[in-house]
């Protein structure tokens, strides 16, 4: 049977072969067939990773370097970074001569190159770090330090606070802003520190925007938290001037009555509260009519540009004992409400702090003395209990600062309401308003402010 198969096979095959053989004689027509491959319109390549190019210093196992000879020098050649390149770059530095004067043997050579390599920070994680930032500019990382105060858990900003740092770096990237964060120094300071002073800017203020400097600098930071330029700032030799003499303008006796006197409405409640409590203008303009309590206000919250937000600081929470005649102007100012905010426009709305810093204005413009602000009132009140000899822990209880020392933390003179009661009952305002100021206080209606705008004078 295997005969008769290899028999076959072997007829096929030579029909075949007989056949090619035929048809490689003729010359028949052929036809061309050109293939061409269409795209895929949807069809989308994957993108490269981000981190594809990304230099780490984890990916490096530390050079030890390759010592070479250079001219009549042995030299240790090894690679560095370089800011803004990606590939790093070699270099050559001389160790010893070969021969004669100066030449180690090939132990001490391997040794010394690796000090070369150390103090070039070749394998420095730090040095790698201000390396891959040094192109970061002042103005690129002040806006990422602003983001991140901003939306941070632990000790939030308050609006106020991060819009005075907004303003000041609107003036700080104008002189500074392309600069490189590496190149910020002492040095840098300096010389703003200079521009400042021909800007006729006051040494408190230059404090504060150096402040907002400092504070860009040190939030670059690497992967585990560290500054990336870290900075010994020496105020000697950036030249910065004392404060001293600050202006922080007070009000008298007198002063504070003849401004009541001349308020009309809630505004003379405001700024009787103001100078008998010490408060701030936020927090009294935040007062709801549950927080008056008797002769006690609770304070739980503040106000900045119509926004409710916590006290400036967990101090700021606190509790005040009102004199017996401010709490009567105030019971009667509040009236039969039992909601709403103390002081509210006509149709129960939040208050702008600048429209009644412009009231306050007016009146001063009225009595000619100058302009100044509503913490006058506070330091009003904290010199009238330090006159009278309120203990300390408990004027801080009442302004709302925190306490300073550990002495401070041990005293609860504060939780005992009977004693705050006496001592605020026996210190009274330190000032006199008069009974019939209150019998019937009530909001101002929009013609009464625009007559005593007109009265006094715009601001």
């Amino acid at each position: 049977m295997y005969s008769a198969e290899r028999t076959f096979f072997c007829k096929l095959t030579a029909i075949i072969q007989h056949i090619v053989a035929q048809t490689s004689r003729l010359r028949l027509p052929t036809a061309k067939i050109q293939f061409q491959r269409t795209p895929v319109p949807h069809i989308i390549p994957p993108a490269k990773s981000a981190n594809a190019r990304r230099k780490r210093m984890a990916a490096r196992s530390g050079q030890r370097g390759c010592i070479v000879k250079n001219g009549k020098f042995w030299a240790v050649r090894f690679r560095i970074d370089l800011p803004g390149q990606f590939e790093r770059k070699l270099r050559y530095v001389r160790i010893c001569p070969i021969e004669g004067e100066g030449a180690l043997p090939k132990v001490e050579r391997h040794r010394k190159a690796l000090d070369i390599i150390a103090q070039e920070g070749a394998n420095s994680e730090e040095v790698f770090n201000q390396t891959e930032s040094s192109t970061v500019t002042f103005r690129e990382q002040s806006q990422i330090w602003l983001t991140t105060v901003s939306n941070r858990r632990r000790k939030p900003i308050k609006p106020h606070t991060l819009a005075n740092w907004r303003s000041h770096l609107v003036w700080l990237n104008s002189k500074i802003g392309d600069v490189p964060l590496a190149s910020i120094n002492n040095g840098a300071l300096r010389n703003l520190v200079s521009e400042m002073s021909e800007a006729g800017f006051k040494p408190k203020t230059m404090m504060n925007y150096l402040q907002v400097v400092k504070a860009v600098v040190a939030s670059l930071v690497n992967n585990d938290g560290e500054p990336v330029f870290p900075r010994k700032w020496n105020h000697e030799f950036i030249d910065v001037p004392e404060v001293k003499n600050q202006h922080q303008p007070t009000l008298s006796k007198d002063q504070i009555e003849a401004i009541i006197n001349n308020a009309y409405g809630w505004y003379r409640v405001l700024f009787a509260l103001l100078a008998g409590t010490g408060m701030r203008v936020g927090e009294a303009l935040a007062l709801e009519v549950s927080d008056v309590q008797g002769s006690v206000l609770r304070v739980r919250q503040s106000l900045y540009q119509r926004r409710l937000d916590t006290t400036k600081t967990e101090a700021g929470e606190r509790e005040i004992d009102l004199a017996p005649e401010l709490a009567e102007m105030i019971q009667a100012h509040v009236g039969t409400r039992r909601s709403g905010f103390v002081f509210s426009t006509n149709k129960g709305g939040l208050l702008i702090q600048r429209n009644v810093l412009r009231m306050l204005h007016s009146i001063l413009k009225r009595l000619d003395l100058p302009k100044l602000g509503f913490h006058a009132f506070r330091r009003f009140r904290v010199t009238h209990l330090r006159k009278s000899m309120v203990p300390e822990d408990l004027i801080k209880f009442w302004i709302g600062h925190a306490p300073q020392t550990v002495t401070d933390v041990y005293s609860k003179v504060k939780n005992d309401v009977k004693f705050r009661r006496e001592v605020v009952e026996k210190v009274g305002l330190g000032f006199e308003i008069r009974p019939e100021m209150f019998t019937s206080v009530h909001n101002f209606l929009d013609s009464e402010r625009l007559q005593t705008v007109e009265e006094y004078g715009a601001p």
